[in-house]
């Protein structure tokens, strides 16, 4: 039997509402097969914890999270602790530290998920966004000088190395050849003259590599109109950290609210953990309402089946997803329904239970 070690960080708000039902969803499958089960660890990082100790996480929190085989993430933020505080004494110094360089976002518009785009069909908001993840815009590099004087002058530096540019890269080429789709890059290399074009220059040095990729290049801002006016034409998606953030929160209104959003921060070569996460934020004004959609959670768990190597139950999850989406009675409010979260998540886990048991019996 394989024993998986997860680490979970519930985090604020909203996040341990949600990760309890992502937890559930994950103990539910492993309660239906005996080759493996979960073995979860909880750690109270976050910015209430912060509040009280002055940090985000122990200082040996990074020692103690490589032991383990994935990281559940709930959500991230507080009123009082300032939001860089929060995104870089946690999430990206987990992103850095355990080298998570690929992000991955999925974009599809599930069957019974609200459609918000007119004339475009429901099968063509089908995206894969792979971001870079460690670098770019988020490097954190720069200067603060004359600091509240008149001449004052910030500078904020993209870094975007040969590494790091052609790894991630390559990284989606691998992904679009093993999954038959096409792959477009997106940049800005007219307005940045000099990390764009490089970015430019490494995605078609890379597609040599791989003739049997259709390939495409977009601008950003051309790109942000097209996945509106036509999404078809993005399958996988490869880019830099900061175009990434944006697009995948625009990819998430066009495929159904950012209720159903999921993302997965990963390091291939699982030297370190990989940590997984829904992409909205901790909402601390509806925390302990039970009005929190958990289905971005429940969407994360199914990617941690993928990577642990199980993506008959990742799929199978998201067939869950759809289902009560469809049926569209026990939604949370978000949603245009009553449900609570509990209700949510339990009725997916019930979902998953009877498509165990009709595979099983056929």
């Amino acid at each position: 039997m394989k024993h998986y070690k997860i680490a979970v960080i519930p985090g604020d708000g909203i996040g341990p509402e949600v990760i309890q039902e992502g937890v559930k969803i994950l103990n539910t499958i492993a309660e239906h097969d005996s080759s493996f089960h979960f073995e979860f660890s909880y750690f109270p990082w976050g910015c209430e914890y912060y509040a009280k100790h002055g940090v985000m996480m122990d200082k040996d929190g990074m020692e103690i999270l490589k032991e383990f085989d994935a990281i559940f993430l709930g959500a991230v933020g507080y009123p009082g602790v300032p939001d860089h505080i929060s995104l870089w004494d946690l999430l990206l110094k987990i992103r850095k530290g355990f080298d998570q360089y690929v992000n991955i976002r999925p974009i599809k518009l599930l069957k019974g998920a609200p459609h918000i785009l007119i004339g475009v069909n429901r099968e063509d908001i089908d995206m894969l966004f792979i971001r870079e993840n460690t670098e770019g815009e988020y490097a954190g590099a720069g200067d603060w000088l004359f600091e509240g004087q008149e001449n004052e002058v910030v500078l904020q530096n993209a870094v975007f190395s040969r590494k790091g540019t052609e790894r991630i890269i390559r990284y989606a080429f691998e992904v679009a050849k093993k999954e038959g789709k096409t792959l477009t890059s997106i940049s800005k290399a007219n307005a940045l003259n000099y990390s764009m074009v490089f970015w430019d220059q490494v995605f078609e040095q890379v597609s040599k590599d791989y003739p049997e990729v259709k390939t495409a290049s977009y601008l950003v801002d051309a790109a942000a109109m097209l996945m509106v006016k036509d999404p078809k034409r993005f399958e996988v998606v490869v880019t830099s950290n900061l175009f990434g953030d944006i697009l995948t929160d625009l990819g998430a209104a066009l495929a159904g609210g950012i209720g159903l959003a999921a993302g997965a921060n990963v390091n291939p070569e699982r030297k370190y953990p990989s940590m997984f996460e829904p992409i909205h934020g901790s909402a601390p004004d509806i925390a302990g309402k039970g009005l929190a959609n958990p289905l971005a959670t429940i969407w994360s768990a199914s990617q941690i089946m993928d990577f642990l190597g199980h993506e008959n139950y990742g799929s199978l999850i998201i067939e869950a997803i759809e289902r009560i989406l469809v049926e569209g009675k026990s939604l949370t409010p978000d949603m245009g329904g009553t449900a609570t979260t509990e209700e949510v998540g339990t009725l997916v886990a019930e979902q998953i239970k009877a498509l165990i048991g009709s595979r099983l019996t056929s």
